[in-house]
């Protein structure tokens, strides 16, 4: 492999590392973190090709924000992008509750509350920024306004993730309405190193696995199988992702004994308190689970077998993914699409992130001066991070 490969292989991991750092607020707050590092600063896509990936990983089970990362990081760097995109955003957080499962204490009284009490206000910070900028860009005109207005109330008004995918479908159906003789789509091709081969391979296996995992278990008495089988599941059945997936959890991992109600409880309310995609609570309940293997093994596993389908999934759609965005019809969809992603964003603003962190006027100034350092000032979001941080911590020592 050639330097510059190479150099975008560094680029892409130390970004992702950066990011997994400090991308505290859940997935929403996470597409509101990419927004800002890959369209704003980096400038690795346009506003309307993000919004087409955004959009995209809404109607794929897994983990939308993890799914969105690995696409960027393919796109950049290849393969090896890729997967240093997925191991640098996952890896703090993993590592953490890895700790959490060992008996170390995090986030515990006072300071530790103050502090995730900060990290909630800056999340209001980043999405209310990231919904900002997509609203300029992607509802210019009445029409699509109104879209992501209709797409703020059927989110508000609908339970659970499946308000997410109605709002997207409704979208993109009144932009195919609206927008059936649209001019030609002016956002520049997303390159994606993956054969259409590969990615029929790709769908092959990811059903494959869904459907051979639970017949090896049978055929083959293995808790590593089982292990893998119910991880795997999880993530290959989870719409939204994020907290979506707990049930799911629950049911492959209490239920059998495999870990206790007090034990999967403890490490819910950890993961509440890390950055980076929730989905690493997996590696809590990989690291106590019993029987073996557990530990280093078990993490891993749980950990590589949560992710796997939605990455399976995403590679085998990409390839094709260009040649859709190209038909007149496909940019209709897309444009209502679009707009719909910026309601869904907008209500998330709202609900859960205004609603968990601004309970009073000084959590109020502390999200605006966020909001103004990142629109006007264009401040990293990590500095942002670490002033909202201190800013809580104040907050929660004087009141």
């Amino acid at each position: 492999m050639s330097l510059r490969p190479l150099a975008r292989v560094r680029e892409v991991f130390s970004a992702f590392f950066i990011l997994g750092l400090t991308s505290f607020g859940g997935p929403i707050a996470h597409l509101g973190y990419f927004h800002t590092e890959f369209v704003n600063r980096r400038k690795w896509l346009d506003e309307k090709s993000y919004a087409d990936l955004v959009a995209l990983t809404q109607f794929l089970p897994g983990p939308a924000s993890s799914q969105i990362g690995f696409a960027l990081g393919l796109m950049r760097g290849g393969p090896l992008g890729a997967a240093a995109a997925w191991l640098a955003f996952t890896l703090p957080s993993a590592l953490i509750l890895i700790l959490f499962a060992m008996g170390t204490a995090i986030m515990e009284g006072p300071v530790g509350t103050g502090i995730i009490h900060g990290l909630k206000i800056v999340a209001v910070a980043i999405v209310a920024h990231a919904v900002w900028g997509m609203a300029k860009s992607l509802c210019p005109d009445r029409q699509r306004a109104t879209i992501a207005l209709g797409a703020v109330l059927i989110v508000i008004f609908s339970a659970g993730p499946m308000g997410q995918v109605a709002a997207i479908i409704a979208g993109a159906l009144a932009g195919l309405w609206i927008y059936r003789s649209e001019e030609q789509d002016s956002s520049r091709d997303l390159h994606f190193p993956v054969s259409k081969l590969a990615g029929t391979l790709s769908l092959g296996l990811f059903l494959t696995l869904l459907m051979g995992l639970p017949v090896l278990t049978l055929i083959l008495p293995s808790h590593s199988l089982a292990l893998m089988d119910s991880f795997y599941r999880a993530g290959a059945l989870v719409f939204g992702g994020g907290h979506v997936v707990l049930p799911l959890l629950e049911a492959g991992v209490v239920q059998p004994g495999w870990v206790t109600p007090d034990q999967f409880l403890a490490g819910y309310g950890a993961a509440q308190a890390v950055p980076g995609p929730l989905f690493t609570f997996a590696a809590y309940l990989g690291w106590v689970l019993e029987p073996a293997p557990n530990g280093v093994v078990g993490a891993a596993i749980a950990l590589t077998a949560i992710f796997l389908p939605g990455f399976l999934l995403l590679v085998g759609v990409l390839p094709f993914w260009n040649a859709f965005r190209k038909l007149a019809w496909s940019r209709a969809l897309m444009n209502g699409a679009n707009a719909a992603v910026v309601g869904i964003l907008g209500a998330a603003l709202y609900k859960p992130v205004w609603t968990s962190a601004i309970i009073g006027p000084y959590e109020f100034a502390l999200a605006l001066t966020g909001f103004v350092l990142l629109e006007i000032w264009k401040a990293p979001s990590w500095m942002v991070v670490l002033i909202c941080a201190s800013g809580g911590l104040i907050i929660n020592l004087v009141t």
